[in-house]
């Protein structure tokens, strides 16, 4: 993990573009369930991300690793990283509103903490960690609704499974910690990109029957959005902002997510909150930003 910086005013202007990128990947995503099944949506998301990363590694005549113990780690980290959350996420947006689903994916910075803190000893859980994390648990469950404990339906299921894939993406930046440090950032997406894509292709068959490719325009946008936009394009802003502005900053990408996916599900899908979602919301933000601390804007000082 990279440690902590100050922000200058471009790495904000990169970590908002970035926000706003992912927040628009919930309305992509539900366009396309509406003609497209989640593993196979999964499929193209991943698949064309690949191939567009594989492209760019070529161009620039990065190394290509040859180990078999570097690509049994891009496979197991394409699961948990894109495979796991990708489709649980996508299978939740089927049952719940876009914008919830944004509220809840924000999750994965508390669950990330959780995870670092158990398996990283330079990552134990602080008194300022643990009251974030506990924020963002209460954030979480106001945003669920106490309701929803005392029954159990598909819409409660479905917001567990966004859940589960925010638990997903934590274990993955472990593994990545683990297994991956010091590839070529670039290499390290296409890899992951490319595990994903081999667990994708024969599920995708298995499950949905082979992909149909007469689609409407609409969701062949919505295809080329979240794959070439919000995931290969996405992962490259990632990894500049990480440079930039260090690992604890970057988390506050995930307070730019949601306020953007509800507005365009508002828009575009004509969705509506419920008040609980957007105090559940301002619970799990006030978490992360204790989690965060406080971000250093970087100043330029004129020398005498």
């Amino acid at each position: 993990m990279s440690p902590q910086k100050t922000i200058s005013p471009r790495a904000w202007a990169e970590l908002i573009l970035l926000g706003v990128i992912w927040g628009g990947s919930f309305l992509s995503i539900r366009i396309a369930l509406d003609e497209i099944p989640v593993v196979t949506l999964v499929l193209h998301r991943c698949g064309w991300a690949a191939l567009f990363l594989w492209i760019l590694v070529l161009l620039m005549r990065l190394p290509v690793p040859k180990e078999p113990r570097i690509w049994g780690a891009f496979l197991v980290m394409g699961l948990l990283n894109n495979v796991i959350p990708f489709g649980l996420m996508a299978w939740g947006q089927l049952h719940i509103e876009t914008g919830l689903t944004s509220i809840l994916n924000a999750a994965t910075a508390i669950f990330g903490v959780i995870v670092a803190a158990l398996l990283f000893p330079d990552e134990r859980l602080t008194v300022r960690k643990a009251l974030g994390v506990g924020l963002g648990f209460l954030g979480v469950a106001t945003a669920i609704g106490l309701e929803q404990f005392a029954r159990f339906d598909l819409r409660s299921t479905a917001q567990l499974a966004v859940l589960a894939g925010t638990v997903s993406y934590a274990f993955a930046s472990a593994w990545a910690r683990f297994n991956l440090t010091g590839l070529p950032p670039l290499v390290a997406a296409a890899g992951m990109l490319t595990g994903s894509t081999l667990f994708l292709a024969p599920a995708a068959l298995l499950i949905d029957g082979p992909p149909v490719l007469e689609l409407a325009a609409r969701t062949w946008a919505s295809i080329a959005y979240f794959a070439l936009f919000a995931t290969a394009g996405a992962y490259l802003l990632y990894y500049r902002v990480l440079e930039l502005a260090g690992s604890g900053n970057l988390m506050l990408v995930t307070l730019v997510i949601p306020p953007v996916a509800i507005v365009l599900g508002a828009l575009v899908l004509e969705e509506e909150l419920k008040p609980q979602a957007y105090a559940g919301f301002a619970l799990l933000a006030a978490g992360l930003v204790i989690l965060n601390g406080k971000p250093v804007l970087r100043r330029n000082r004129a020398r005498n």
